[in-house]
């Protein structure tokens, strides 16, 4: 889509001010609230909200809320975008103001890294005794990259990001990606993570799985890592993760197989005790899929209660075109 001479006239006049090229400048290096912005800028909250709306405006920068916090972040696609990186890349690097406000972004990043890693050290204890119980974490990743294939990815979604990782271990693979998690906490960590990672492409936002903030059609990829065990009906959650695919878009499920361990569910508040191939795969089939592969990673060690992962790869038809039919299922690893 190219510019009408008065729509571009518009664009340039909404980035072309010194404070708006800053906060464009730093929202293009990942999510900020109006009180993130303020410090580093040393202006007002009015000043800045009304900067930020007119960059909203004019279709430069997303917002999205996360509890009582705002965040902003620079628009991923779109010819907004595009003109807006275009200006961005012939700033100077040597620049003293954007140099300045990069040191105090880095200030920024850190405290919320040791915010994060606060609430990280709270928890670690627990998270350590369920990771005891799951099969190693790089097999898990392997499989799921070989699941993943080489495809380009446009847009990717991930249901459950937790600490972010996947968005981490995919980064390669997508042009922008978004996760979503119902704890701040964890968003606060997932945050830390990707900054830490330089990982710019993706964003994270608090959401609820079963209604998710987000207009529908627009991923080419959802994963839903380790979260459908503590859902009551998780084939909910599958059906709002077809509403986010674009026909002939791709769905990878990561979870637990089958198991008998009772008291993940006082202990860790898990609602299912894992999946079948057969569950699994009718549920797909009744959202709109075509289930193509079902993986299962086994613990190297079968002593104690350690568990299996099972991975599902599906891709989504569209609810008015499909038809039942027995699902098609590969196992092993």
């Amino acid at each position: 889509m190219a510019f009408t001479l008065d729509g571009l006239v518009d664009l340039l006049k909404a980035a072309g001010e010194p404070t708006r090229l800053r906060l464009l400048a730093l929202l293009g290096a990942g999510d900020l609230t109006v009180s993130d912005l303020t410090d580093i800028l040393g202006q007002s909250q009015p000043r800045i909200s009304r900067h930020l709306k007119l960059l909203a405006e004019a279709d430069l920068v997303d917002r999205y809320q996360e509890g009582a916090w705002a965040y902003f972040r620079l628009k991923q696609d779109g010819p907004a975008a595009r003109v807006a990186r275009l200006l961005l890349e012939e700033a100077s690097g040597s620049d003293a103001v954007l140099l300045r406000d990069g040191d105090r972004l880095g200030a920024v990043k850190r405290a919320r890294a040791e915010k994060a890693q606060a609430y990280f050290s709270r928890n670690a204890a627990e998270w350590d005794e369920l990771r005891r119980l799951h099969v190693n974490d790089a097999e898990v990743e392997v499989a799921l990259v070989s699941l993943i294939g080489d495809q380009p990815v446009d847009a990717l979604l991930d249901l459950g990001t937790g600490t972010g990782r996947i968005l981490q271990l995919l980064e390669s693979r997508y042009q922008r990606a978004v996760g979503i998690d119902a704890s701040r906490d964890m968003l606060a960590v997932a945050r830390a993570n990707l900054d830490k990672a330089g990982v710019i492409k993706a964003s994270v936002r608090q959401g609820d799985i079963l209604n998710l903030p987000l207009d529908g059609g627009e991923f080419d990829v959802v994963i839903i890592h380790q979260v459908l065990h503590f859902l009551v009906e998780p084939e909910l959650a599958l059906q709002e993760a077809a509403r986010m695919l674009k026909p002939g878009g791709r769905l990878v499920i990561i979870d637990l197989a089958p198991h008998k361990l009772e008291h993940l569910r006082e202990d860790h508040a898990h609602v299912r005790l894992g999946f079948s191939h057969q569950l699994m795969g009718d549920w797909l089939i009744k959202a709109g899929f075509d289930v193509e592969r079902a993986v299962d990673v086994s613990p190297r060690q079968q002593a104690g209660e350690a568990l299996t992962a099972t991975l599902w790869l599906a891709t989504y038809k569209a609810a008015e075109t499909y038809v039942a039919q027995q699902p098609k299922l590969v196992g092993g690893y």
